[in-house]
């Protein structure tokens, strides 16, 4: 790796307090009466966020802008003239009950970087751009625009609320038209690098302060319908039935113990299930239920999906049904780039911080600029995994570890793309 610039000092250090402020001064816009927060995109709360956290960016020495997708940006310029950017940010509109950190921590770390930057007269060599992302939390539409993988018919985008996505950019400032405009190059953007809550309880468990993510899982999820025969519950023998409900209990089972004993450490769940007819006194008919299964490499997703349906023709054939598997849709993974997760793990060292490598199970706009350049995760911990809930918790100190990790990061970041 290149060593640190010479001229930037090596003690530049987040103010946790300023952070801890911001973080629920943000926090009260769309704050709920049992706690939550409720921000959603393109809401009244969520424009007055945007215009709060604008206001910080130019504040903090950032020149700001909204693309055509949507997306607020905040770029401190750098030293060296038609330097790409090194970016970081996340997003701030929230899911309908949600906690003060999920997305905020990020855009806000990174306003606190620069702040921390400028206070110094620090400037690096590539300019930074924060970014916060237009709705993360339903369409992406921010983030994929971005990459240039947003689907260009409107009809594609389901807001949270309610409003169509046309009208939802109109009212952050954004404008569907002219959304391909918003698309960036890797000969624009050099790297991105987003810090988060984990969103789950791995760092808790292994009592790590930093997770090194080593990238965004790919997704697959499918509707299964067992078809089988609704019959009277009382006047069929048990040995006549062809009971969807059961047989629809074997393949859940069947999930579990294959993602349980499959190498590595994919995960697969069945979150909603509907019964038909539904009925106390009669043998289900029909069970149409869902399929979410998520690991870092796609491989080995299809492989398990290839596996599952060979148990189930056993099942289907045993128990007398018939079972479709219908793919709803897919995402690939999104791996982190070694390198960029060489400098968090130096970063971690130098501050004296614990890490680990982990994956990230949930969705971030880091998947998606995955695709576009050099991506990078950091994530603090999440106190008992608890995330999109009032309950949602990560403390100062561990909020302000995260963004010192973020601040040394892109310093070695820089040091090493201009080397």
């Amino acid at each position: 790796m290149s060593q640190l610039l010479t001229a930037i000092p090596t003690d530049l250090a987040a103010d946790g307090a300023r952070l801890a402020r911001s973080l629920e001064e943000l926090g009260q816009i769309g704050r709920l009466p049992s706690g939550a927060v409720r921000r959603l995109a393109f809401s009244e709360e969520d424009q007055t966020a945007r215009a709060l956290v604008g206001r910080w960016m130019e504040e903090a020495g950032m020149a700001v802008r909204i693309d055509a997708a949507g997306n607020l940006i905040g770029r401190y310029d750098g030293l060296r003239p038609g330097a790409p950017v090194i970016a970081t940010g996340s997003h701030i509109d929230t899911v309908p009950e949600g906690g003060l950190y999920d997305g905020a921590l990020g855009v806000l770390g990174g306003i606190e970087v620069v702040r921390v930057l400028a206070e110094n007269q620090v400037r690096l060599q590539h300019p930074i751009e924060v970014i916060a992302f237009a709705d993360e939390e339903s369409t992406m539409v921010g983030c994929k625009s971005m990459v240039g993988h947003a689907d260009d018919d409107p009809a594609c985008y389901t807001t949270a609320l309610g409003v169509p996505i046309q009208e939802g950019l109109a009212r952050i400032g954004g404008d569907w038209e002219q959304r391909p405009a918003a698309r960036r190059s890797r000969q624009e953007i050099a790297a991105f690098l987003e810090l988060h809550v984990e969103q789950g309880g791995v760092l808790e468990a292994v009592g790590k302060q930093i997770g090194v993510v080593e990238g965004v899982v790919g997704q697959q999820r499918y509707t299964i319908r067992v078809s089988g025969q609704a019959n009277h519950a009382g006047t069929t023998p048990m040995e006549m039935r062809r009971d969807a409900l059961t047989t629809a209990a074997q393949i859940i089972l069947a999930i579990e113990d294959m993602a349980l004993h499959y190498p590595g450490d994919p995960v697969a769940t069945v979150g909603k299930l509907t019964v038909w007819p539904n009925a106390a006194n009669i043998v289900p008919g029909q069970v149409e239920f869902t399929l979410d299964m998520r690991d870092l490499s796609h491989d080995v997703i299809n492989h398990m999906k290839a596996q599952l349906e060979r148990r189930i023709e056993t099942i289907a054939v045993a128990r007398r049904t018939r079972i479709a598997i219908t793919p709803q849709f897919v995402v690939d993974p999104s791996p982190a780039d070694p390198m960029v997760q060489e400098v968090i793990s130096e970063a971690c060292a130098e501050l004296g911080l614990s890490y680990t490598h982990l994956p990230s199970r949930a969705s971030h706009d880091a998947q998606e600029l995955g695709r576009l350049t050099a991506m990078g995760m950091i994530f603090v911990p999440s106190r008992d995994g608890v995330s999109h809930s009032a309950a949602e918790f990560t403390s100062p100190q561990q909020c302000e570890q995260g963004v010192n990790v973020l601040l040394h990061s892109l310093i070695r970041l820089d040091a090493s793309l201009n080397g």
